[in-house]
C-alpha cells in the first residue's frame, strides 16, 4: 500500500524516495499555474534544490511538444517558509522551431522568492566532443560516511542533529571525505558520487528534475574549503544567489553519478562553485554553476546554527 502523502514542513521519513517523487509532483492549479509543498530536511528555510526542482517540474509541464530541457538559470531572491506551499508561475515565453522557453515565478505570502528560465530543444544530432571524467575511486570501493557519535551529536543543534540524522533519498559517497564538525582547510575541490537510493520511472523529465534537486547539494560548500569554516558552525552564513544546469547527455539519477566541483574564486563574501556530472561509463551528463553568500559574522549576530547548504 502507497503510504500517505506527508503534511506541508514535516520532516521526510523512511522510505523518502517516494516523497521527494510525490514532492516534484505539482499540483496543477491553472494551466500556467502550480503548487508545491516542502519538506523539512534540517535546513532553516527551504531548501534550494526544492524549489530548482519543482521549479523545472512547472516549467516541463507547459511542454506541448517532445523537447527535452538543456539548461536553467536561476536566482533565488529570499528565504522560503518550510510552514508554507510555494506557487510556480509559468510564463510560455517563446515556442520556436526548434527551441522553447519558459520562465518561472516561484511565490509564497504574496511575494517572488525565485525566478527561473529554463530552455528546451527538440532532439537533433551534431558533432560531440567532452571533457574525461576523473580518475578516482568507484563508489563501491568508497565506505558510506560514518555515523557522528551520539556524544557529539548531543551538543549540536536541534536542526543540526535532524541534518545529519536523517536518511535522505540520495546516498553520497565523498572520494575526499572532510570532517565538517572540524573542517581543515583544503584546496577547493571535491569529487562525490551519488545516486537515488530507490529505483524510479523512465521519465526523462523526472530524472532531470532529480538532477536539479539534487545539484544543490555539496556545490557552495566547496568554496568554504581553503578558509576552513563550514555550514555547520554557528557564525557562518550561507545562502544560495544564483544557480546554472546544463544537461548534455541521457542520464538515470538512480544510478551513480559522479559530481566533480571545484570553486574558482571567493571574494566580497560571496563564493564561486562550478561542477561537472558524469555516469559511471564517463560520458559527462550535466554542468553546474553556483554562486553564494559566505559570512562569518559576530555568534550574536549568526542567523542560526544550521546548514544552509550542502
Amino acid at each position: 500500500m502507497t503510504p500517505p502523502p506527508s503534511e506541508p514542513g514535516l520532516p521526510l521519513h523512511e522510505p523518502v524516495v517516494h516523497e521527494l517523487v510525490e514532492l516534484l509532483s505539482l499540483e496543477r492549479l491553472e494551466d500556467n499555474l502550480f503548487r508545491g509543498q516542502s519538506r523539512d530536511i534540517g535546513t532553516k528555510y527551504v531548501f534550494g534544490g526544492q524549489v530548482l526542482g519543482q521549479a523545472l517540474s512547472a516549467a516541463q509541464a507547459t511542454m506541448t511538444t517532445p523537447r527535452g530541457a538543456h539548461s536553467l538559470h536561476a536566482y533565488f531572491l529570499k528565504a522560503g517558509d518550510i510552514e508554507a506551499p510555494i506557487v510556480y508561475q509559468v510564463d510560455r515565453t517563446r515556442d520556436g522551431g526548434s527551441f522553447s522557453v519558459r520562465r518561472v515565478t516561484a511565490i509564497q505570502h504574496g511575494q517572488p522568492i525565485f525566478f527561473l528560465a529554463a530552455s528546451f530543444q527538440r532532439s537533433e544530432g551534431g558533432g560531440e566532443h567532452q571533457l574525461s571524467m576523473p580518475e578516482v575511486p568507484g563508489p563501491e570501493d568508497i565506505d558510506p560516511a560514518p555515523a557522528v557519535p551520539d556524544k557529539v551529536m548531543a551538543t549540536l543543534p536541534g536542526k543540526v542533529q535532524r541534518w545529519l540524522s536523517r536518511q535522505g533519498p540520495f546516498e553520497f559517497r565523498h572520494v575526499y571525505p572532510r570532517d565538517e564538525l572540524r573542517p581543515p582547510k583544503r584546496p577547493p575541490y571535491q569529487q562525490v558520487w551519488f545516486r537515488l537510493s530507490e529505483r524510479v520511472g523512465d521519465a526523462p523529465e523526472l530524472h532531470r528534475a532529480l538532477l536539479a534537486y539534487a545539484s544543490d547539494f555539496h556545490l557552495l560548500g566547496t568554496a568554504t574549503f581553503p578558509h576552513g569554516i563550514s555550514y555547520y558552525q554557528p557564525d557562518v552564513q550561507m545562502a544560495s544567489l544564483d544557480h546554472a544546469l546544463w544537461f548534455h547527455r541521457p542520464f538515470r539519477a538512480d544510478e551513480w553519478l559522479l559530481y566533480s566541483i571545484d570553486s574558482p574564486s571567493a571574494q566580497g563574501a560571496r563564493g564561486l562553485a562550478r561542477g561537472q556530472i558524469y555516469d559511471r561509463q564517463g560520458r559527462l551528463v550535466a554542468s553546474t554553476a553556483q554562486e553564494g553568500l559566505i559570512r562569518v559574522v559576530d555568534g550574536a549576530k549568526a542567523a542560526g546554527p544550521m546548514p544552509a547548504k550542502g
